[in-house]
């Protein structure tokens, strides 16, 4: 039987944050070790670059942080957060159609990332037996060769043992550089975007009038490369996050001024969020984030894999942020946690393991949607799905009907929003409208 004294998370971001919830439902002491500094209220920290640009919760996050953390979506509006219809108060052009819009009884959170990762650590702090270690940067892992198995960490000036330590550090994450080290090979998947993300808080101008809360203004691939996002967040700020594949935006020229992230927006497939801000004032620096690549490393197909350690959030797979499921599958693989937990109790010894391969299972039908997106761009890199060809075909047919049809836009948002398996968008009466769609002469 395993013992269940204590658990040591590395990394304090959202998915060692939503680790340590579940994990103190069944440890005496979880101790989440965070390099940064403490937070003084919701502001963006070192650790997470990111955190400066836009981010969503889908659907099924929204709905898994609630089970976590009951109540807490209600802590978020009390405190700023704007609530929207999802499908009357979003705007959304992609591959040059817009979505129509429409009640289909969906609300979404907007807020930024800082205001949602304060939200749950305070929640965290009235939870006893957690307790966060800032400032602390894990040096190595302590191993017992013997037993293969991890049973700690050690920091700079001190070591700390534990029943179970959870990697939530990210992509670069010590455990990575750890296994490669003792030649323990993890098979992974890569493909290479070259995305920059460039992001800018706005206060607009006090007489401007919108019909909606945020707006999506999506590139067309292959010749578009460009596409950006403004949303109402907090305190009746607005946020522009401006993304680019492969090397398309001049990062340098647009972080010279203010102006040069205004005249980036002129480079969308439309005006509309340039007309928006043009004359608005800019309350935030213009900040910059690079993903050269997004990796899936297979633990779950690990030979050698070390018990006693356990990959979530960024540490397994970073996904492309284009289309917003980060958070949300840290947050599906945290509920997955739990029910582990609930049901290796006594035998904790074979989570890990369990665990990984549950992770897989939720990250694989996502991560295949993504890249099949990212494969419209000639120069991605990397492996390509089965079907590529047919898939793409497939899905820009539910993109331009969603334009026109509330049935196939109403599957596309339970599919977009991790609620429904992409299978949903191959019933019988969506099959017809694209076979009538294909045949027709409409665009």
């Amino acid at each position: 039987m395993s013992s269940m004294e204590k658990a040591i998370i590395i990394g304090g971001g959202i998915s060692g944050k939503l680790a340590a919830r579940v994990l103190s439902d069944v440890y005496k002491e979880v101790i989440i070790l965070e390099r940064d500094v403490e937070s003084e209220g919701s502001s963006s920290r070192k650790g997470a670059p990111q955190g400066e640009h836009l981010h969503a919760l889908l659907h099924a996050g929204e709905y898994g942080l609630e089970q976590l953390f009951p109540g807490i979506t209600e802590k978020f509006y009390d405190s700023g957060a704007v609530k929207i219809n999802s499908t009357i108060d979003l705007s959304w052009f992609h591959h040059g159609a817009w979505k129509i819009r429409y009640d289909g009884g969906y609300s979404t959170t907007l807020q930024t990332r800082p205001h949602l990762e304060w939200h749950i650590e305070q929640y965290l702090k009235k939870i006893p037996n957690v307790v966060f270690h800032y400032n602390q940067v894990v040096q190595d892992l302590l191993y017992n060769e013997t037993e293969n198995r991890i049973f700690g960490v050690q920091l700079k000036d001190t070591s700390l043992t534990a029943d179970i330590v959870v990697d939530a550090s990210g992509v670069s994450s010590l455990t990575s550089s750890w296994l490669t080290k003792r030649n323990i090979q993890v098979p992974d998947e890569k493909v290479d975007i070259n995305l920059s993300y460039i992001s800018k808080q706005f206060q607009l101008v006090d007489n401007h009038d919108t019909d909606w809360k945020i707006k999506m203004v999506y590139p067309n691939p292959p010749h578009e490369k460009i596409g950006g996002t403004i949303s109402s967040v907090e305190d009746n700020r607005f946020i522009i996050t401006i993304m680019g594949y492969h090397n398309a935006i001049n990062d340098k020229e647009v972080l010279q001024s203010d102006n040069g992230f205004l005249e980036l927006t002129k480079q969308l497939p439309r005006l509309d969020i340039y007309e928006t801000i043009k004359n608005a004032t800019p309350i935030t620096k213009t900040a910059l984030y690079r993903i050269p690549q997004i990796v899936w490393r297979r633990f779950d197909k690990a030979g050698n894999l070390p018990d006693g350690i356990v990959l979530i959030g960024d540490t397994f797979c970073r996904i492309d942020p284009v289309f917003g499921q980060g958070m949300s599958i840290a947050i599906l693989e945290a509920v997955a946690l739990q029910k582990l937990l609930q049901t290796h109790k006594g035998e904790l010894h074979k989570l890990p393991k369990a665990f990984h391969r549950m992770a897989a299972k939720i990250i694989s039908p996502i991560w295949n949607m993504v890249i099949t997106e990212d494969f419209r761009y000639p120069a991605t890199t990397g492996k390509r799905p089965f079907g590529l060809f047919i898939q793409q075909l497939y899905a820009k047919k539910i993109f331009l009907l969603s334009s026109q049809n509330k049935e196939v836009y109403d599957a596309f948002v339970k599919v977009m929003n991790l609620v429904r398996p992409i299978s949903s968008l191959m019933t019988p009466s969506i099959i017809k409208a694209i076979l009538i769609h294909t045949f027709s002469k409409k665009p």
